[in-house]
């Protein structure tokens, strides 16, 4: 579920504010990739961040080498928690795309919790995240028919005894891309961007199949991107899923399609810089 980002804004950001978000300090921004891309998908993002950024590779995508067939989610929150300390951030504020929500909870937990409960989150921001009910797993978040239809493809290679389901990377043809993700078209050069090999990567689906708590978290302040124009994941879906949050979020709505990080990465970046203590 790669979202595409493109250049300014192209209708009025509306913001509904749940509780205060605080003024820029020396917090590290962790950016989170979601589904079938890299931590390369945040490049346009980072120039409009103030200080400290880290973008990760999930394992299997980028530069962590994993088994795609097996890796579950615990695998990711392991992953993003090795490089948060490698980095050696001080306290963070969570971004999360889209399929990389689902590590949130369990990153949370393994760094202590909330800042103001002594902690290291200072704040996640949720963006067309996904977000399953308590226990529940990705394939809770999908369209009921994109669900049934990875089930139904999951029995079968399991029945034949074939190897497990991956997903492609770089596609062949490029063009289906440009409206696959809600909004405003792609352009050539935003088409180019979110295609390109470094960015658009073979993925696991077995971690659509892994539980997800968000009590973990516990009391983590979050702000959550709801994306207006997107097809991977609807806007009511995402409104579904703002309420399965254990507290309400500030909730911020972007008139883009999926991938606001390629076509608004200005907005984007200025929401997530509200977000810093």
């Amino acid at each position: 579920m790669f979202p595409a980002v493109g250049g300014g804004i192209r209708a009025p950001v509306r913001w509904r504010a749940a509780g205060t978000v605080g003024r820029v300090g020396d917090a590290t921004v962790v950016l989170v990739h979601g589904g079938g891309a890299t931590r390369r998908a945040w490049d346009r993002v980072l120039a409009h961040l103030p200080g400290p950024t880290l973008a990760v590779d999930l394992p299997g995508r980028g530069e962590v080498p994993a088994d795609l067939a097996s890796v579950t989610v615990e695998d990711e929150v392991e992953a993003v928690v090795r490089a948060i300390r490698a980095d050696g951030a001080g306290p963070v504020v969570l971004v999360a795309h889209s399929s990389g929500g689902l590590v949130v909870p369990g990153v949370v937990a393994a760094l202590g919790g909330a800042a103001h409960l002594g902690g290291r989150v200072a704040h996640v921001v949720l963006v067309a995240a996904l977000v399953p009910p308590e226990g529940g797993c990705g394939l809770d978040c999908m369209k009921p028919h994109h669900r049934d239809g990875l089930v139904a493809a999951l029995d079968a290679a399991a029945a034949a005894g074939g190897p497990p389901i991956t997903l492609p990377g770089p596609p062949a043809d490029p063009e289906p891309f440009r409206t696959a993700y809600g909004g405003e078209a792609l352009t050539d050069d935003e088409l180019a961007f979110v295609v390109d090999p470094v960015r658009c990567v073979p993925d696991t689906v077995h971690h659509y199949l892994q539980p997800v708590r968000w009590s973990e978290a516990g009391t983590v302040s979050v702000t959550y991107v709801l994306t207006e124009a997107d097809r991977p994941v609807p806007p009511a879906a995402q409104e579904a899923m703002v309420g399965r949050l254990p507290h309400p979020p500030a909730l911020v709505r972007l008139p883009t399609g999926h991938l606001p990080m390629v076509t608004h990465p200005a907005e984007l970046g200025a929401v997530a810089a509200r977000a810093l203590p």
